[in-house]
């Protein structure tokens, strides 16, 4: 790779960094305001906008390094559809059909040498992992961390494994995602809103089917970096599914929404989070490349303490009353 790509995260992050300070001064701030309701952890309103830094940031880096236009294409939609959902608040049914749309496009461009059916396997996969990151968007830092986490885990990998086109596509992704993590850890002065969620579930899942592709790590490998929110989407997803409530109705059953709703504050949330972003992440590296048996014991460890996590929270919940008001300083 070019000395050049050295840029690629530089610039993500400069760009993101520059594009929130315009979103954060005194005309930005009144950009797609996030109200306060009933479902929010949130009291007074906050701007939405930072997802529109992040994917600036993304997508300038693309200029550096070579990036599959399947992947620019997908975020470009993504985001452009994201913002006007940010903005007017589209029917669930018309995000949903894009959103697999655009997934769609991208697994059959980018994996055109699976059968047919595996495309629409995947597709809903990918799916899934777009909307799961915005379903997790909800308190100050964790999105943003987990991609910093989970993106960086990915160019490590990527550059270990000799493809430094993604690995630097990877890396300037999570330096965009730590320009925003600035201004969003608690006490958050913006959020990405959903066009900064639902681009960056997107890049999570086509990374790690490129990743897959082109035999740079396993398929569990993806799943791994991004359990925490893998594992809380899904099962709070089949949960309410199994009460057969309306699953895209807001909500406010996430296992980080029930631990700020038990008195967790955001920041001692958040940091409870990357901890076990960080063991997760760190579990899936060092079981690259292992016999199966030793991946197992590598990866065994965080995935206790994921589900350990979950077991507790789920028992504090049974036996204690939440909060009426979460605590918030935002």
């Amino acid at each position: 790779m070019a000395p050049s790509a050295l840029l690629a995260p530089l610039t993500a992050f400069l760009l993101s960094h520059l594009a929130l300070r315009v979103l954060l001064s005194a005309r930005g701030r009144g950009l797609l305001l996030d109200q306060p309701n009933e479902r929010s952890l949130h009291t007074r309103p906050v701007p939405r906008s930072g997802g529109i830094a992040i994917v600036t940031g993304v997508l300038a880096a693309a200029v550096w390094v070579r990036s599959p236009l399947p992947l620019v294409g997908g975020v470009a939609a993504l985001l452009t559809l994201s913002l006007l959902d940010d903005w007017r608040s589209l029917p669930s049914g018309l995000r949903l059909v894009v959103h697999l749309g655009v997934c769609g496009a991208f697994c059959t461009s980018a994996l055109s040498h699976l059968p047919w059916p595996w495309w629409i396997l995947l597709a809903l996969a990918l799916g899934w992992m777009t909307n799961l990151y915005n379903f997790m968007d909800g308190s100050d830092g964790l999105a943003g961390g987990m991609a910093v986490v989970g993106f960086g885990a990915c160019a490590i990998a990527a550059s270990l494994g000799g493809d430094s086109a993604l690995g630097w596509w990877c890396a300037s992704v999570a330096a965009s995602s730590l320009a925003f993590l600035l201004v969003n850890f608690p006490p958050a002065r913006i959020f990405m809103g959903d066009s900064g969620s639902v681009p960056l579930g997107f890049l999570a899942g086509a990374v790690g089917l490129l990743g897959w592709r082109d035999g740079q790590w396993p398929w569990w490998f993806p799943l791994a970096v991004f359990a925490p929110f893998v594992a809380d989407a899904s099962i709070t997803l089949l949960r309410r599914a199994l009460r057969r409530e309306r699953l895209w109705q807001a909500h406010r059953d996430h296992y980080y929404q029930r631990l700020i709703l038990l008195g967790w504050s955001h920041h001692r949330t958040a940091i409870a989070e990357y901890a076990l972003m960080a063991a997760c992440a760190a579990g899936a590296l060092l079981a690259l490349g292992r016999p199966p048996e030793v991946q197992a014991m590598l990866l065994a460890p965080p995935a206790v303490l994921l589900l350990g996590g979950m077991v507790a929270v789920d028992r504090a919940w049974a036996q204690r009353r939440p909060c009426a008001q979460p605590e918030r300083a935002a």
